[in-house]
């Protein structure tokens, strides 16, 4: 049925093995005593001892040949759908597909021995094949997956929203990655969610420092790096589609953006 899970004590060189490799979702969990040098969407990036991020297959990932192994979690939609489960976690536009940073979970002191022993009940399940060891890898990663949303409500979103508050702002974000290329207006998303446009604003006045239109704005920028890193699509397909028919437009929207044309941000992300 396509269905994948997968535990490594080393993503860098086991993620390329998954029988699996379309749609797949990581969860990476630096536990060495050194920081793990990484390059996501041709950014450096720098994850250090005991945090966790979730990586989706909308992102690209790069490492250094010698840095040091990271745990992983590897799972598809077909073992365990992150959109089904919306509600009863709230990961979704939280830690999954979110349109913010990436989402850097540290555990504490605390937090360590729970984990530790967390992952060591995975361990146990994978070396127990029987009927039920695909449910009981299910509630694992679904007990994994709560717990770091736990982590995250209280490291990564403003005390000042409270719950309801932050399922909008979370379900913004989820909008915002699905309906990005047709849907460019705060007004848009305020219909969707039954909302006014001055409700989001204010929202995320206290969430973080990016209105919902430079949201809405970074989300198409950055799908338009991907594209122009990943893709041997031209400047002007890359821009039809993400919804712009006018290629200067789309030019002109990129280099207000990235400080760069799309030309110039291609020719050096081939060179790097």
């Amino acid at each position: 049925m396509g269905s994948i899970i997968g535990l490594t004590d080393n993503y860098r060189v086991d993620r390329d093995q998954f029988s699996v490799r379309d749609n797949i979702v990581s969860m990476l969990w630096n536990r060495n005593e050194e920081e793990v040098k990484l390059v996501i969407d041709n950014e450096p990036f720098l994850l250090q001892p005991n945090q966790i991020v979730t990586i989706t297959y909308l992102q690209n990932i790069g490492f250094d040949m010698g840095c040091p192994p990271l745990h992983g979690i590897v799972f598809n939609r077909e073992f365990y759908c992150i959109l089904d489960h919306d509600e009863e976690v709230s990961c979704n536009g939280i830690l999954f597909f979110g349109t913010q940073d990436l989402p850097i979970l540290t555990l504490s002191n605390k937090e360590i021995p729970k984990f530790d022993a967390l992952l060591q009940v995975f361990i146990d399940e994978f070396e127990t094949p029987d009927k039920i060891q695909g449910e009981m890898l299910q509630m694992m990663l679904k007990r994994f997956i709560i717990k770091c949303v736990r982590i995250a409500k209280e490291q990564l979103i403003s005390h000042k929203l409270n719950n309801n508050q932050i399922d909008i702002v979370r379900k913004f974000n989820v909008l915002v990655d699905t309906h990005y290329k047709e849907k460019r207006q705060v007004k848009d998303y305020a219909d969707l969610l039954f909302r006014s446009p001055k409700t989001l604003s204010n929202l995320f006045s206290i969430y973080n420092q990016k209105s919902p239109q430079q949201i809405i704005h970074n989300r198409l920028a950055l799908e338009a790096k991907r594209m122009l890193m990943y893709t041997d699509k031209s400047v002007s397909e890359i821009g039809f589609d993400l919804g712009y028919e006018d290629p200067a437009y789309f030019s002109r929207f990129f280099k207000k953006h990235t400080g760069r044309s799309p030309k110039e941000f291609k020719i050096e992300s081939t060179i790097a």
